[in-house]
């Protein structure tokens, strides 16, 4: 591990022990970046008007897309300041999450996809179906285990910087932090089966209302924090 300078941020209850991105995270920008071009609305400039609404059609499902990716490159980044960790372990573990990501990017596209367009493409004057009923239930199930196991990579992620603690010098407010996040993505990777598990349960042509489970990710992340905060200033007093 590399020498780990301390930083304290106000908002940060964790000190940040590394500053400089590690040859790892470069690779990793790389990757995300790469991702982000698996994504992209168009290459090239619309020669028409119709070609530019055409284009314009897919900035939403585009939003949606950027948006997972940046959240997942922020949690990243964040563990990466706080902790600065490059063993063995780490790297393994980011590097199935990248591997995750890049193939999520295909269900997540053809999810978003159908948000704002029609159920069916024209082939050659054919109206050709993009997904049936029964396809539904399936596509769920995929997004959302591959949701999960991300949430799942990140909480082994954190379990291994505890692991580190006595190595990292962590304080006993950085540690009771640290299991904060971990157990935080690990309720939120339940979610994500909760939303598979419902897909599967739910009636033919309704399977994808268990997207809506994934709603209560707020409410989760919002009742665990509290708890820990509440919990944080008995034990520690802030």
């Amino acid at each position: 591990m590399r020498e780990k300078i301390l930083t304290k941020n106000p908002k940060e209850r964790i000190a940040w022990r590394s500053h400089e991105p590690s040859r790892l995270e470069t690779f990793s920008d790389a990757v995300f970046a790469f991702a982000l071009t698996l994504i992209i609305v168009s290459v090239e400039v619309p020669k028409t008007f119709t070609d530019l609404l055409d284009m314009m059609k897919g900035v939403v499902s585009f939003g949606i897309c950027f948006a997972f990716l940046f959240s997942i490159w922020n949690m990243q980044n964040k563990f990466f300041r706080r902790y600065g960790l490059t063993d063995s372990y780490t790297v393994f573990i980011n590097g199935l999450l990248l591997f995750i990501a890049l193939v999520y990017v295909y269900p997540l596209k053809f999810l978003t996809s159908l948000l704002n367009s029609n159920d069916y493409y024209i082939d050659h004057g054919i109206k050709v179906e993009k997904i049936t009923p029964h396809q539904v239930a399936p596509l769920m199930v995929i997004y959302s285990l591959g949701l999960s196991l991300i949430y799942v990579l990140f909480f082994l992620m954190y379990r291994n910087a505890k692991a580190h603690a006595i190595a990292l010098h962590l304080t006993p407010v950085e540690l009771f932090e640290t299991n904060s996040f971990m157990y935080a993505n690990l309720l939120a990777a339940s979610v994500g089966v909760a939303a598979a598990t419902l897909a599967l349960l739910l009636p033919v042509g309704t399977a994808g209302n268990s997207g809506l489970v994934f709603f209560l990710l707020g409410p989760v992340y919002s009742i665990w924090f509290s708890y820990r905060g509440k919990k944080s200033r008995q034990m520690f007093g802030h």
